[in-house]
């Protein structure tokens, strides 16, 4: 009777422990940022179970892996709209080891789906057609919290784009050489980033 009186304490312990571990309700931050894609960003974490979130971004950024229809161009900047999955995998160890995890300090697997409109494109010839794009990249990565309101976040992973080509306004040509209106692209992604909760 006593082994069965013990293991369900334990087991209650463990599950009160457990409900205290979660990723943060909803976390608000600007963010800026370096690696494939330089920029400045501002996004929400909203908790859909205690070790998933979504995160979901507004900003302007560089995308360094764009391929060759800016070529010439300098430093442009462009929007961005992004959703991103992420699961908090290591949580618990975390707590367990007395470590943080305030503003979802963790380490994370994600997919990250982007697109890039053509509503503008700052720092651009008005001649050169913008162009829209969609990425989903998978990848993993981690958060950790610096000080009261600031975070450092870092994600490494390979993904897959589509560029949506259109015509040229001014010679009716579609502006890649193969003739297609959508260009298949691998893409690398490196991210390092500050950023501070609001």
């Amino acid at each position: 009777m006593k082994k069965v009186f013990l293991a369900l304490i334990l087991v209650s312990t463990a599950s009160v422990f457990a409900q205290n571990v979660s990723v943060e309700k909803s976390l608000t931050s600007v963010q800026i940022g370096g690696g494939t894609k330089f920029g400045l960003w501002i996004n929400n974490e909203t908790r859909l179970s205690n070790t998933i979130a979504l995160r979901s971004e507004i900003g302007l950024e560089n995308d360094i892996t764009v391929g060759s229809h800016y070529d010439n161009e300098g430093f442009i900047l462009q929007p961005v709209l992004t959703l991103e999955p992420k699961y908090y995998y290591n949580l618990f160890s975390r707590s367990s080891n007395s470590k943080k995890i305030k503003g979802n300090s963790g380490n994370f697997i994600s997919v990250k789906t982007s697109y890039h409109p053509d509503w503008f494109v700052l720092n651009i010839d008005e001649k050169t057609t913008r162009l829209a794009d969609l990425s989903i990249i998978p990848t993993w990565g981690l958060r950790r919290q610096l000080a009261e309101n600031f975070n450092f976040e870092t994600a490494i992973g390979i993904g897959y784009r589509v560029v949506y080509f259109k015509e040229n306004s001014f010679n009716g040509n579609a502006l890649n050489v193969d003739g297609a209106y959508n260009r298949n692209q691998y893409v690398p992604y490196l991210h390092v980033g500050v950023s501070y909760s609001l």
